[in-house]
């Protein structure tokens, strides 16, 4: 990443098979959102795009669910200031989610995560 630029950076997320995770703006307000957060540092996220989410029907809803599954991409955008140090460097943060199957889900969880970061001239 350049010095005073802004540049999306991909955090890729693997659901495994038979189960989903609540999108970002799940279907009910009861429901666990997935949540991303990037902990204070040197580096500044400004945007974070999460994908499309599915509206998927399971047994347990009368009305389908806003879900994620599979794999897919959440994507920040990072401004690197004009402070920043040249070389290798990380974001780190807290990804916030619940993952259910069709007929029960998991305690909510949050996990750390990290983005391995290149700061060039």
């Amino acid at each position: 990443m350049k010095i005073g630029a802004a540049t999306p950076a991909k955090l890729s997320v693997h659901m495994r098979p038979g189960y989903h995770a609540n999108s970002n703006t799940p279907s009910d307000a009861y429901l666990i959102p997935l949540r991303l957060t990037w902990n204070p540092g040197t580096l500044e996220p400004t945007q974070i795009s999460y994908p499309k989410p599915q509206m998927e029907k399971y047994s347990f809803s009368e009305s389908p669910l806003s879900v994620f599954s599979g794999d897919f991409d959440i994507v920040t955008t990072i401004k690197t200031p004009p402070t920043a140090k040249i070389g290798p460097t990380a974001m780190t943060g807290k990804l916030r989610y619940q993952a259910c199957n069709d007929h029960m889900c998991l305690a909510p969880k949050t996990v750390d995560v990290s983005l391995q970061i290149d700061v060039v001239k």
